[in-house]
C-alpha cells in the first residue's frame, strides 16, 4: 500500500514535470509563431521594397536612354542605376536570408508541435496509469475494509 502511494506521489510529481514541460514548450511554440508572424511581415516589406527598388531600376533605365545626349546626367543616372542595382541585390539578398529563416522556423515550430503532442500522450498515459492505480487503490482500501468488517463481525 506504501508503494502504490508511493508509486501515486511520483506519477503526480511526473504528471506535474509534465505539463510544467507542456506549458514551456507551448511557450515556446508561441514565441516561434510570433518569430514566424513577424517574419512574414518583415518578408512582405522586404518584397514591397524589392517592387519598388525594381521600378527604380527600371526607371533609372529609362532615364539613361533618353539622357543618352547629355553626358553629365548620363554618368548621374548610371551611378544612380548601379546604386539602386547594389539595393536591389542586398533587398533580394536579405529577402533570401529572411525566406531561409522562415524556413528554419517553420521546421523548428513543427518539431516542437511533434514534441509537444508526444509529452500530450505521454502525460494522458501517466493520467490513464494514475486513474487505475488509484482505483485499485480504493478496491484495495475497500477490500481491506471489508476483511475488517468481517473479521470484527466474527
Amino acid at each position: 500500500m506504501n508503494a502504490l502511494t508511493i508509486r501515486a506521489e511520483t506519477s503526480e510529481g511526473k504528471n506535474e514535470e509534465l505539463t510544467a514541460k507542456v506549458k514551456l514548450l507551448e511557450q515556446e511554440n508561441m514565441a516561434k509563431e510570433q518569430e514566424v508572424s513577424s517574419l512574414t511581415h518583415r518578408n512582405r516589406l522586404l518584397e514591397e521594397e524589392v517592387e519598388k527598388l525594381e521600378a527604380g531600376v527600371k526607371e533609372a533605365k529609362v532615364a539613361v536612354d533618353e539622357s543618352a545626349q547629355h553626358g553629365t546626367q548620363n554618368e548621374s543616372l548610371q551611378r544612380r542605376l548601379q546604386l539602386l542595382e547594389e539595393e536591389a541585390e542586398g533587398a533580394d539578398k536579405n529577402l533570401r536570408e529572411t525566406n531561409e529563416k522562415l524556413r528554419q522556423t517553420d521546421i523548428k515550430a513543427g518539431h516542437y508541435e511533434r514534441k509537444v503532442q508526444a509529452l500530450e500522450e505521454s502525460r494522458d498515459q501517466w493520467e490513464t496509469k494514475y486513474e487505475e492505480m488509484a482505483k485499485k487503490y480504493a478496491d484495495s482500501a475497500k477490500a481491506l475494509e471489508d476483511f475488517r468488517h468481517e473479521i470484527d463481525t466474527l
